[in-house]
């Protein structure tokens, strides 16, 4: 595997050597000093182009970055609708388990570039080489204080979604009840967790992505409790992980109450679990 010193030659190598490529950009987590180096991280690197019509026409100009066990353009993909506007993608896991995703920006976008996300580090400017650029921070990710009303609508979201949950197990349709816990029933959990860690640390941090740094900040009876709500193939098991997701929130929206001085809604949980427990005491629903 090349080290960080040789992916980086190579990209300010291909950006000298093309006057098209105004300036390298670099984002993500290897500019977060807040996260630990590793060898699975990506390399999330920016050109900031002059003709971006010509780099999109020529797609063979990136195997200067190596060998590549596989590419994804996610701009010319039918499957997926374009997110990035005027810009252009490239995902690349080179043979060396290197990889970089490169983004081509339109030379006319550069100040937005610049200023649109916090952790950015600037390695070449070649029209403003002197140019200063503020420390790279991930402050814009910290947890958010929520408002009570954000609170209430994130509580009533979990209890709602429960009873999905709960008529996709009776009915014996446990894809419909998976996706309903996984998709709905526990991001609302974990974003209650969330708002406790970010009482813990007076929202001082970031979780990370998909909340991958949450563990570091919970106590291990909570982890291993949130550990319990990720259920295997059985409706039983299903049952089980709803039920210990309902025990968890509970338990962290009362702490979140109580430090945020807000109001939680107990008459709503008393009655969804009602009708969970109904549901679960009566069993799969027999169709004739």
């Amino acid at each position: 595997m090349r080290t960080a010193k040789e992916i980086y030659e190579r990209v300010l190598k291909v950006a000298k050597a093309d006057d098209r490529i105004r300036l390298v950009g670099l984002n993500g987590s290897r500019t977060n000093q807040n996260v630990p180096e590793d060898w699975l991280q990506d390399y999330d690197v920016v050109y900031v182009v002059t003709d971006i019509d010509a780099f999109v026409q020529d797609p063979n100009w990136i195997d200067v970055f190596g060998k590549r066990t596989i590419l994804q353009m996610p701009e010319n993909m039918a499957m997926f609708p374009p997110e990035l506007g005027n810009r252009f993608s490239y995902l690349m896991l080179f043979d060396d388990y290197t990889r970089i995703d490169l983004i081509l920006v339109p030379y006319e976008e550069k100040e937005n570039y610049l200023v649109e996300n916090g952790l950015t580090k600037v390695l070449l400017n070649k029209d403003e080489p002197d140019r200063l650029y503020p420390t790279s921070t991930d402050k814009a990710y910290w947890i958010q204080q929520p408002s009570e009303e954000f609170y209430h609508d994130c509580c009533n979201e979990f209890w709602w979604v429960t009873t999905y949950v709960a008529k996709g197990l009776a009915r014996r349709e446990i894809l419909y009840a998976q996706d309903h816990l996984n998709q709905i029933v526990r991001p609302m959990l974990l974003k209650m967790l969330s708002w406790r860690v970010g009482i813990e640390t007076d929202f001082s941090l970031s979780v990370g992505k998909n909340y991958k740094y949450i563990e570091q900040y919970l106590d291990e009876d909570i982890w291993q409790q949130l550990l319990l709500t990720f259920a295997r193939g059985s409706y039983e098991d299903m049952w089980h992980a709803l039920f210990t997701a309902c025990d968890l929130f509970h338990r962290t929206a009362k702490f979140v109450e109580e430090q945020l001085s807000f109001t939680y809604k107990s008459e709503e949980e008393d009655n969804v679990r009602g009708f969970l427990q109904f549901v679960y005491s009566e069993g799969e629903i027999k169709y004739q």
